[in-house]
């Protein structure tokens, strides 16, 4: 800076950035990126965010130097403000940004469980029940317990079981009802 008033040299190079004047902007860079920087970090919380903060918003002022008026406002609350404004759009697009990753993940778990697939505590009662008609099977009889699982594991008719058995019918549809019975009444009592 020479030793004119800072804002005057500020005004002068902003003036000159408004008129694309590349070594303009970076004397104005060279001058003032040092406070603005500071300006970033306290509105960002974060260097390297502040960094991007401060490019933007060097970019902006590219953009928008025609726009300044030294009436209205001394040159480095000028560009104060334009780092605010950056840093605080940096946040907002951030904070949407996590807010789309987490609707994302949302949507993930709501598929996830809204799925075919069962839940934990469906998986677990499940195991249970299994664990408890296991248990209540052995308490029958070993030719109830094989007529009972062959029908339902099978799928077959009283007939088939029959044949297969070598075994009469009448004789076959009293094991099936006797052991359903029995499973019944033992998984009533553990449930």
């Amino acid at each position: 800076m020479s030793n004119t008033n800072p804002d005057t040299t500020l005004i002068a190079l902003i003036d000159r950035v408004a008129l694309a004047d590349e070594k303009a902007l970076r004397e104005l860079y060279e001058l003032t990126s040092s406070k603005l920087y500071g300006v970033a970090v306290r509105v960002v919380t974060n260097r390297e965010w502040a960094e991007d903060v401060l490019q933007e918003a060097f970019i902006n002022i590219w953009k928008i130097a025609g726009d300044y008026k030294a009436t209205l406002s001394p040159p480095m609350a000028w560009m104060a403000l334009v780092v605010r404004s950056r840093g605080l759009d940096f946040l907002r697009r951030r904070a949407s940004e996590r807010a789309d990753r987490m609707q994302e993940l949302d949507d993930v778990i709501s598929d996830t469980v809204a799925g075919d697939s069962p839940n934990p505590m469906d998986v677990a009662q499940a195991s249970e029940q299994a664990k408890a008609l296991h248990n209540c099977l052995n308490l029958l009889d070993n030719k109830q317990r094989e007529v009972v699982s062959l029908a339902y594991m099978r799928d077959l008719s009283h007939s088939e079981l029959a044949d297969l058995l070598k075994l009469p019918l009448g004789t076959v549809k009293t094991w099936i009802r006797r052991g359903l019975e029995q499973l019944r009444g033992c998984m009533g009592k553990l449930a």
